[in-house]
């Protein structure tokens, strides 16, 4: 398989082009990394963007909904006149606050990915219950199969979109600002304040079955979401590049 997307038009920045990636590992890492993506789309020549979960499986990303919503009532009138509805997808990691001495300057440390497209609705009940494992799993992984599955009833209520992964690219922000070098002697802090989520212990549900152990993929969840700072790895060692400028845009 190719190792990298091929950028169009539409996947190239029009500013920092030098933060853009294509390597697919890159892009499925940060995609596997966020928990929500927000899913932008045109409903009735409104510009409708919403938050949802996604998952993603080779080079297809899920992402759920409900047969009533916007988004699935909008793929279905698109699939009816014979096309998919055009999407885009985005997700966005914050790894830090960069605060430099000038107002201009401050920034933040940021790895995002944006998507585009024609999603479909999933309707084959194969694909659509595989699609919501990994969506499961993708918040817990190892949840799909510790939970009752949906019964016929939830699976006609629950709508997939799937997004075939075509035209993708990455965006990294990383390292410290970069102050004009007229304002590097100005006595006022300039650094990076890191940011990462992290999961705390899991709190039982009130009326959980006294001696319930919690699962071990709970442990292995709280692992993967520690504080970089707090671990022997290094905070920094994430894909990057270094800015020409500390602006966001």
């Amino acid at each position: 398989m190719v190792t990298t997307y091929q950028p169009t038009a539409r996947t190239t920045p029009t500013r920092y082009r030098e933060r853009a990636h294509y390597e697919r590992r890159a892009i499925h890492d940060i995609l596997d990394e966020a928990l929500i993506c927000h899913l932008g789309y045109s409903n009735a020549g409104r510009t409708v963007v919403l938050p949802t979960t996604h998952a993603r499986l080779g080079e297809t990303l899920y992402l759920h909904g409900s047969t009533g919503g916007g988004p699935l009532l909008a793929a279905r009138a698109a699939q009816a006149s014979g096309s998919g509805l055009p999407v885009c997808v985005t997700v966005t990691l914050v790894d830090g606050l960069v605060l430099a001495r000038s107002a201009m300057h401050h920034s933040v440390n940021f790895r995002s990915v944006v998507a585009l497209g024609d999603a479909r609705v999933v309707d084959d009940p194969v694909e659509k219950s595989r699609a919501l494992g990994c969506l499961l799993d993708h918040i817990a992984p190892g949840r799909a199969a510790d939970c009752r599955a949906p019964d016929a009833r939830e699976l006609a209520a629950t709508g997939v979109l799937a997004l075939d992964l075509v035209e993708v690219s990455a965006k990294v922000r990383s390292g410290p600002p970069a102050d004009d070098p007229e304002d590097v002697p100005l006595e006022h802090w300039a650094g990076v304040v890191p940011l990462s989520l992290t999961a705390g212990a899991p709190v039982p549900a009130e009326d959980l079955a006294p001696g319930t152990a919690v699962p071990a993929y709970l442990a292995r969840l709280a692992l993967s979401h520690q504080d970089p700072t707090s671990m022997t790895a290094p905070a920094q060692a994430r894909p990057s590049i270094q800015p020409e400028s500390t602006s966001l845009t």
